[in-house]
C-alpha cells in the first residue's frame, strides 16, 4: 500500500478532532480506491502473556516456591516489593540453595533474600513543597515532571522490569515504572507545560511494546504481561503533532494490533458465549469484558490474594483470575464488580461487560477508521466503519438503562444490566456515542447522585474499597468533564471541574503534595485499597493541569 496524500495531512493530532465530530456513516467513501489486505486474525492458541510476542517468566514462575514463602510471609510490607527485586546471581542456583537450606521463621527467610536479591528501596515520594500557601499549584506540577521522569537503560540481568526506549513519566511512589492508563492522563498535563519531547517518547514506549508483546501491558514489568489496561492508546496518538508518514504508518499499524489483541476470539463466538476479551451478548451483539490470561495471585499482591481466596468457597483459580481483570479494568477494586458489595470475595469481573471499556473499544474503532481513511485504504476503512457503527448501536441499546438514566455495565450472559451507578456512566458521553437525549439524562443522574462536594463521585457505594465513594480519581474528573462539554452540558462539566480542583487545591495547600486520589465528600486525601495513599502523583498533575487551562483554580493557585 502507498500513501498519496501530503504527510502534514497524516498528524494524529489533526484527526483528533475529526474524531469528534464526524459521524462514521459513510465515511469508508471517502477512502480513494487503494484496497488493503484484510487484517489478519490472530490465533487464539498463543501463550497466556502475549499475542504475538516472546514466553516471558514472571518472578513466580521463577522462583516458584521462594516466592511464595516470601510473599505469604511478608517479609516486605509491600508485595511489590520482592516482584521488583534484583536477582544477585543465577536464579537458578538461588532457587536451589533456597530449597536445600529448610529455612525456618521469616528472619532466617528475610536473611537469605537480602543475601541474594537487590530489594528495591522504599519508594521516596516528591519532597513537599515548603510553604505551599505561597507557591502556585501549577508552578509546583511542572516542577514534578522532571522528579517522575526516568530514563530508559538497560534492564539488569533477572529483573521483572520490561526494558523501554525513551524517557518516560511514571506515576510516583511504589508506582516505579510507567502504566498504561495512567499515561494518558499524565500526559494532558505534559502538553499544557509543552513537554511534547516526553509525550512523543511516552507514545514511541508504548507503540514498541505493543510491537514486542502484541498489546501495552498493565504496566512495564513480567508479571503485567497477562493483562493490559482500559485501552486508550488512540487518544495518546491524538496528542501527537507528529505527521510524517514512516511514524503515521507505524502507528496506525500498532493500533490495529492493539485493537486485534482485545478482539482475539470473536470468530466463531455463540450468543451467550465468551472468549478471552469477547463476548457475545444473547441478543448476538459483540462486546467486551476485563479478562487477565492468567488465575493466579497477583504477584505484586501475592498475599492479599491468597488470604481473600482463603475465605472463599470459590474454586482459587476463579477468584484469582477475576482479581486480576479487575486490575486490568484499573478500577481495582470496586462495587461495581461484587454481588455483594461487602464482600471482596464475590467479585465477577469477567462476567461483565464495562460500559467504559466498550465505550472506548468504539473510540479506537472511530479512529482506525478515519486514520485508515486518510492512508487512502478503503478497505480497513470500511471495517472499521462497520465495527465502530455496531458498537455505537450496541452502547445506545444493550448498554442504556432508560428508567434509570444512565448507561450501564453488562451482565453479558444474560443482557441485562448490573445495579451498580458508577462514574463510567459517562464515557459514552467522552467518546461521542450518545445520543443527545441520553446524554441530558446522564447529566440529571450525575447531578443526583455522583455530583459530590469536592468533585465528581466513583459509586454511590461506600464498601471499603478504592475505587468507591468516598473517594474521587482525576481521570474519572477527565472524562466526566470533557463528556459534558462535548454534549452540551457546559454548567455541570464547569460544576465538576471546579469542585475538582478546589479539592486538589485546598490538599495542597495545606499539606504541599499531590496525591493519587481524594475524598471528594470531605475534600482530602482519598483511602481505602491495599497500600497507603501515594504522592507524587502522575494523573492528578496532568489533569489538574489540563483542567486549570480552562477553570480557574481556587485562590489563585
Amino acid at each position: 500500500m502507498s500513501f498519496r496524500i501530503s504527510a502534514d495531512r497524516l498528524s494524529w493530532s489533526r484527526l483528533a478532532p475529526i474524531l469528534s465530530r464526524v459521524a462514521l456513516i459513510g465515511l469508508a467513501g471517502a477512502a480513494a480506491a487503494a484496497p488493503a489486505p484484510a487484517p489478519r486474525r490472530l490465533p487464539d492458541a498463543l501463550n497466556f502473556s502475549t499475542v504475538s510476542g516472546p514466553v516471558v517468566a514472571t518472578p513466580a514462575d521463577i522462583y516458584g516456591p521462594l516466592f511464595r514463602d516470601v510473599q505469604i510471609a511478608r517479609i516486605f510490607p509491600d508485595g511489590k516489593t520482592f516482584a521488583d527485586a534484583i536477582p544477585n546471581r543465577d536464579p537458578g542456583q538461588i532457587l536451589a540453595d533456597y530449597k536445600a537450606a529448610h529455612l525456618k521463621g521469616g528472619a532466617a527467610l528475610r536473611r537469605f533474600v537480602l543475601a541474594n536479591f537487590t530489594v528495591p528501596s522504599a519508594p521516596s515520594a516528591p519532597p513537599p513543597q515548603a510553604g505551599a500557601a505561597n507557591t502556585p499549584l501549577l508552578a509546583h506540577i511542572a516542577a514534578l515532571w522532571p522528579v517522575l521522569t526516568r530514563q530508559p537503560g538497560a534492564v539488569p540481568p533477572g529483573s521483572s522490569a520490561l526494558a523501554l526506549t525513551s524517557p518516560y513519566v511514571v506515576p510516583g511512589g511504589r508506582f516505579r515504572e510507567i502504566y498504561y492508563w495512567d499515561s494518558y492522563f499524565t500526559m494532558l498535563g505534559l502538553v499544557r507545560d509543552q513537554r511534547t519531547d516526553l509525550v512523543e517518547g511516552m507514545i514511541d514506549d508504548f507503540t514498541t511494546l505493543i510491537e514486542r508483546y502484541g498489546h501495552i501491558p498493565n504496566g512495564t514489568r513480567t508479571y503485567y504481561l497477562s493483562r493490559s489496561q482500559p485501552p486508550v492508546y488512540y487518544l495518546m496518538l491524538g496528542l501527537s503533532p507528529a505527521h510524517d508518514v514512516a511514524t503515521f504508518r507505524r502507528r496506525l499499524a500498532a493500533l490495529r494490533r492493539e485493537h486485534a489483541f482485545w478482539m482475539r476470539g470473536e470468530d466463531g463466538l455463540a450468543p451467550g458465549q465468551a472468549r478471552f476479551h469477547v463476548a457475545r451478548l444473547p441478543n448476538g451483539d459483540l462486546v467486551n469484558r476485563y479478562r487477565d490470561a492468567r488465575a493466579t495471585p497477583r504477584e505484586e499482591s501475592y498475599a492479599e490474594d491468597v488470604a481473600t481466596a482463603a475465605g472463599s468457597r470459590r474454586v482459587p483459580g476463579n477468584l484469582y483470575r477475576d482479581l486480576r481483570s479487575a486490575a486490568e479494568s484499573g478500577w481495582d477494586f470496586s462495587s461495581r464488580w461484587l454481588t455483594d458489595p461487602q464482600d471482596l470475595r464475590t467479585i465477577r469481573t469477567t462476567e461483565i461487560a464495562p460500559v467504559d471499556l466498550n465505550s472506548l473499544m468504539y473510540g479506537m474503532e472511530r479512529m482506525i477508521a478515519i486514520a485508515c481513511a486518510r492512508a487512502v485504504d478503503q478497505a480497513c476503512a470500511r471495517e472499521y466503519t462497520a465495527r465502530a457503527n455496531a458498537r455505537a448501536n450496541a452502547l445506545r441499546t444493550d448498554f442504556w438503562a432508560s428508567r434509570e438514566g444512565r448507561f450501564a455495565d453488562l451482565e453479558w450472559r444474560t443482557g441485562k444490566p448490573t445495579s451498580r451507578v458508577t462514574a463510567a456512566t459517562l464515557f459514552p458521553l467522552f467518546v461521542g456515542a450518545a445520543r443527545p437525549d441520553q446524554a441530558h439524562a446522564v447529566a440529571q443522574t450525575v447531578r443526583r447522585q455522583l455530583l459530590a462536594p469536592g468533585g465528581l463521585r466513583t459509586t454511590t457505594i461506600a464498601s471499603g474499597q478504592q475505587w468507591d465513594i468516598p473517594n474521587g480519581w482525576a481521570p474519572l474528573q477527565w472524562v466526566a468533564v470533557e463528556g459534558l462539554r462535548r454534549n452540551g452540558e457546559q454548567a455541570l462539566a464547569k460544576t465538576i471541574a471546579e469542585r475538582w480542583l478546589g479539592t486538589v487545591a485546598s490538599r495542597y495547600r495545606a499539606s504541599g503534595k499531590l496525591v493519587e486520589k481524594y475524598d471528594v465528600e470531605n475534600r482530602r486525601g482519598g483511602g481505602g485499597g491495599e497500600y497507603p495513599l501515594q504522592d507524587g502523583f502522575g494523573w492528578t498533575n496532568g489533569v489538574t493541569r489540563a483542567l486549570a487551562a480552562d477553570y480557574a483554580i481556587p485562590n489563585g493557585n
